[in-house]
């Protein structure tokens, strides 16, 4: 099943002349693929990131997230889009330092209100222990270390049980041995639940072990 598709997108940046920075990008991703999207600084990555997680509307081509159609959806459509079927994970996890862990996790879930509070609290801890990470339910986000800080990202990302989650850079913050332990969740998330996974990476290791490298130079795919 293709769970994401661009089709010939193109970006320009007006500022103040106008220049090209996507290139009649065109890829699909399928369910439980591991996808890396690698380049040099500049290649446009991260644009092409804010487009494919609906955060950036202004581009030519076409987007298509499970089947539907992104163009010409309201902001309150692509916010409900973006919550119930993207999660996300950044170079910086942005948690907020004065809630729990485990309140961190729920948020994305209180916020699309499709179940109880209980409920998600419940499948928030799920997570949690998924990622071997419950003991620090109670502690507060300020209380963690950098690579505790990433997993628990990586909980709340998983709490709406996306379609795909999308990273930026994810380990770009972490040291060696904390950049294995996201990676090897990412990895077990990809095969034991079928997660889908979209990650832009400077880190070449990382990506030489997804199951698909997408590059990219000057805007263009080239691989």
């Amino acid at each position: 099943m293709v769970v994401l598709q661009s089709k010939g997108i193109n970006k320009y940046f007006k500022d103040p002349v106008t220049v090209k920075v996507l290139d009649e990008v065109s890829f699909s991703v399928n369910q439980g693929e591991f996808v890396a999207v690698t380049g040099k600084s500049g290649c446009g990555k991260s644009t092409l990131l804010y487009i494919l997680s609906t955060m950036d509307t202004d581009y030519e081509g076409e987007l298509w997230i499970d089947g539907q159609l992104m163009r010409g959806k309201s902001e309150g459509e692509l916010a409900r889009i973006r919550n119930e079927k993207i999660g996300f994970v950044f170079q910086f996890h942005y948690l907020l330092n004065e809630f729990t862990v485990l309140k961190n996790v729920m948020l994305p879930g209180l916020k699309l209100q499709r179940v109880s509070a209980a409920e998600v609290e419940h499948h928030a801890m799920e997570r949690l222990k998924t990622l071997g990470i419950d003991s620090l339910a109670l502690k507060k986000a300020n209380q963690l270390s950098g690579g505790e800080k990433q997993r628990v990202a990586i909980a709340r990302a998983l709490i709406n049980d996306p379609l795909i989650i999308m990273g930026d850079e994810p380990t770009g913050n972490l040291d060696k041995k904390n950049s294995d332990i996201v990676f090897d969740i990412f990895k077990q998330l990809s095969e034991e639940f079928n997660q889908t996974l979209l990650i832009v990476t400077h880190d070449q290791t990382f990506a030489d072990n997804t199951n698909r490298i997408i590059e990219m130079q000057d805007g263009r795919v080239i691989s």
